[in-house]
């Protein structure tokens, strides 16, 4: 079944288990949105062999590929003069030879494109050139037991730098580890990322793979980052096989649905699908108005939420890839991951994606440049009276007002006004490049929020140059202790005793400098030990997870060690990490090489408690 490109980027869908087969998102455990089976052991296969690197479109498929090598002509000066329109038979003869060389040539090109595959051995969609992790992260890491901490780590994580370490960890281009498939690998990769939000880029690892080389634990991460995407082109190339393989009444819908987007008429298919119990009710209602949208849709379907008390992955993905606003009521219900699938989805309405865009900020979904041109995409609203326009407006004020102390003033203002700590810390990281751009003589400064706001998006050049305008003491120059580009930078155990940090009554936050100072290593090995001592922080302490993550560190194992610092870290809040899993993480993620994500992870622990 083939499917267009133009179908896929405008219609948004993929499908899961209907009715009794599709768990409720509310539901907080990696099964709840996976068929049994998901989580089986996969028997490694043999990787194939042949070149990689070439993927085709699959709407080319079936008719030769153009010619590269252009037909010679015959200048129109060269040319023979014709006589009654009969061509000379010497030229005909040349573009007669030149034509049959150019066809074996595109056919033997081809040909060529056909047997190349991308290989299993490794698997992923960015390099290093795009800032991700090397492909041998994991050297000599076990692949299963690398699969069983994925599977168990509960997203989202406490740190948002952490978690966007992971996310370019999960889409490097990665050699696939000893003792699983390279497909089964990248499909519980792409699970991951959709649980901790990230859609897009688990849909881009789960299409990483040539769907000839899927498995049916990748069909199940297709349905899901198609899901999680509003994506119907993510499982659309392997519809007929997971329909025929799989036996699921999912894939039964989702093979009508392709048929639909592809052009062909699907209405006696889906009535054949509602007749079979495929799905019916809102589920059938939805996935009509889905098909509707292809090249020969004809009828408009209605969607009416009032029978319905919960949501499911289906109703989810099928809402998102039709534009179907879904009741306030309902989203409340499910799993707050679903905010983030919203923050990124092109088919929700800009101002319905403001609210759940808070959280998908503070959890490193969403970057600064992002937030901003969201707001930015208000600036000409009709609706003149909104609160999401006024803030778009502040924003604009903070950039270019005529004054430093009016951008001053509409910086304060946007920080004030959230009421939640989402709110609070996606306002810093909206706000940061408008932060950077404030001259250090503006009067009133707010020293302390200008500098955490610059962090919250790695600006520490830019933060740095405050450094003389900090309250020796003070949540500023404890942040910017942390952020030191200078990697001789030194302080002492009285530093952090002289640190008194704004909401700091129990101490929890000079413990996190402590650690975090250890763990960059500033401190010298007597200011640690008396410190450690002093403050209660137990970073001698040894379990399971201290000897992994110490172990992943001397082996020089970057993406297991970015794994194994997001298990610690499984809390959805700062007061839940404790100083001494700080002290490790930032300690062997620097010992790896990724000290500049340590130290904004190191910085976030006293910029969020």
């Amino acid at each position: 079944m083939r499917i267009s490109r133009t179908n896929s980027a405008r219609l948004a869908i993929a499908v899961c288990l209907i009715g009794a087969g599709i768990p409720a998102l509310g539901q907080d455990s990696p099964e709840s949105l996976l068929p049994p089976g998901f989580n089986d052991p996969a028997t490694p296969r043999p990787r194939p062999t042949s070149p990689g690197g070439l993927t085709l479109n699959p709407s080319t498929l079936g008719r030769p590929a153009p010619s590269s090598t252009p037909v010679p002509t015959p200048s129109p000066g060269a040319t023979p003069a014709a006589t009654d329109g009969v061509v000379d038979p010497v030229v005909a003869a040349v573009l007669a030879d030149a034509q049959a060389a150019a066809a074996v040539r595109a056919a033997e090109a081809y040909a060529r494109a056909l047997s190349a595959h991308r290989s299993l051995d490794t698997v992923g969609v960015a390099g290093p050139q795009q800032g991700a992790l090397a492909p041998d992260a994991l050297r000599g890491a076990d692949g299963i037991y690398v699969e069983e901490l994925m599977r168990r780590l509960n997203a989202p994580i406490a740190s948002r730098w952490l978690s966007m370490a992971l996310r370019k960890t999960l889409v490097s281009r990665l050699d696939t580890p000893e003792r699983v498939n390279g497909a089964d690998f990248a499909a519980e990769r792409a699970w991951l990322l959709v649980r901790m939000g990230e859609s897009v880029a688990g849909r881009a690892v789960a299409q990483s793979v040539d769907p000839e080389n899927s498995t049916p634990k990748l069909y199940n991460a297709l349905m899901q980052t198609g899901l999680a995407t509003g994506d119907p082109g993510a499982f659309c190339p392997v519809a007929d096989k997971a329909a025929a393989s799989a036996r699921e009444r999912g894939w039964v819908v989702a093979k009508s649905i392709c048929a639909a987007l592809a052009g062909q008429p699907a209405t006696q298919l889906l009535a054949a699908n509602e007749k079979a119990g495929a799905a019916r009710g809102i589920d059938m209602l939805l996935a009509r108005k889905v098909a509707g949208m292809g090249a020969r849709g004809r009828q408009a379907v209605t969607i009416e939420w009032d029978s319905v008390d919960q949501l499911t992955a289906w109703r989810i993905g099928m809402a998102l890839a039709s534009g179907t606003d879904i009741p306030d009521r309902l989203i409340a219900t499910v799993n707050p991951r679903v905010q983030a699938w919203r923050a990124l989805s092109p088919m929700v309405d800009v101002r319905t994606r403001i609210a759940p865009a808070d959280y998908a900020a503070a959890r490193g979904v969403l970057s600064n440049a992002a937030m901003v041109d969201l707001y930015g995409a208000l600036d000409n609203d009709d609706d003149q009276a909104s609160a999401e326009l006024g803030i778009a407006r502040d924003l604009r004020t903070a950039y270019s007002a005529g004054t430093r102390a009016e951008r001053m003033t509409a910086l304060t203002g946007l920080w004030d006004e959230p009421k939640t700590a989402d709110g609070r810390y996606a306002r810093l990281i909206l706000t940061a490049r408008a932060a950077a751009r404030l001259p250090l003589d503006t009067q009133g400064a707010d020293v302390d929020r200008l500098v955490k706001s610059m962090l919250s998006a790695g600006l520490d050049r830019s933060a740095l140059r405050w450094s003389g305008k900090a309250d020796k003491g003070g949540d500023a120059w404890a942040m910017l202790a942390l952020a030191d580009l200078n990697l001789g930078a030194r302080y002492s155990i009285g530093d952090i005793n002289g640190y008194s940090g704004k909401d700091d009554s129990d101490g929890l936050k000079r413990r996190m400098l402590f650690a975090g100072l250890a763990g960059l290593g500033r401190l010298s090995r007597d200011d640690i030990a008396s410190g450690a001592e002093s403050l209660g922080v137990r970073i001698g302490a040894e379990n399971s997870w201290t000897r992994a993550i110490d172990r992943a560190a001397r082996n020089n194992q970057p993406g297991l060690v970015v794994l194994l610092a997001s298990i610690g870290m499984q809390t959805t809040q700062w007061r839940g990490v404790p100083p001494e899993v700080l002290y490790r993480t930032i300690g062997a993620m620097r010992a790896v090489g990724l000290g500049g994500q340590a130290r904004m992870i190191a910085v976030e622990a006293i910029a969020r408690l």
